[in-house]
């Protein structure tokens, strides 16, 4: 098996993770999508990975590369883990404290507080879909992928 440059897996995961956040903010920023709490809890990961794999990247010690890759493809691989439980609450197969549930009758002075807070973004209901399926529900996949692709260009990775 051919061994990659040592620099390879650091830049895939700095560019991966730059495409994913400049993804996310074109999408609030130039689509008008509004962001839930679940939503910029998933962008957390890809600005760690993106931190890893610049230091990876400019790092001398071959040693340390791999371990800073090795926590960028843990990085990815918790973002999956947050995507599925966002499309859980998306589903409402549980409940989370940004998709609040029904208490009962509001009082007066309760809502003239709710109304001079600006309008969040509920986790439980999803900015876009498509037949169905949620720009949460797309992250799972695509970053368990980077996560796995991150693995195996570590595994092939030069000791230099």
């Amino acid at each position: 098996m051919k061994s990659l440059p040592s620099r390879l897996p650091p830049f895939f995961v700095l560019i991966a993770s730059a495409f994913a956040l400049a993804f996310a903010l074109v999408s609030q920023y130039g689509f008008g999508l509004k962001p839930c709490v679940l939503c910029l809890t998933q962008r957390i990961p890809f600005v760690v990975a993106g931190a890893l794999g610049a230091l990876a990247l400019f790092g001398t010690m071959a040693r340390w590369r791999r371990a800073l890759i090795a926590l960028a493809a843990l990085a990815f691989l918790v973002n999956s883990g947050i995507a599925v439980y966002h499309v859980g609450v998306e589903q409402k197969w549980w409940h989370s404290s940004c998709a609040p549930t029904e208490e009962g009758p509001i009082d007066v002075n309760d809502l003239a507080a709710m109304m001079s807070k600006p309008v969040e973004a509920r986790c439980d209901e999803p900015a876009w879909e498509w037949h169905g399926i949620t720009m949460a529900a797309m992250n799972i996949p695509f970053s368990a992928c980077l996560a796995l692709v991150t693995l195996v260009l570590l595994r092939r990775m030069e000791d230099r």
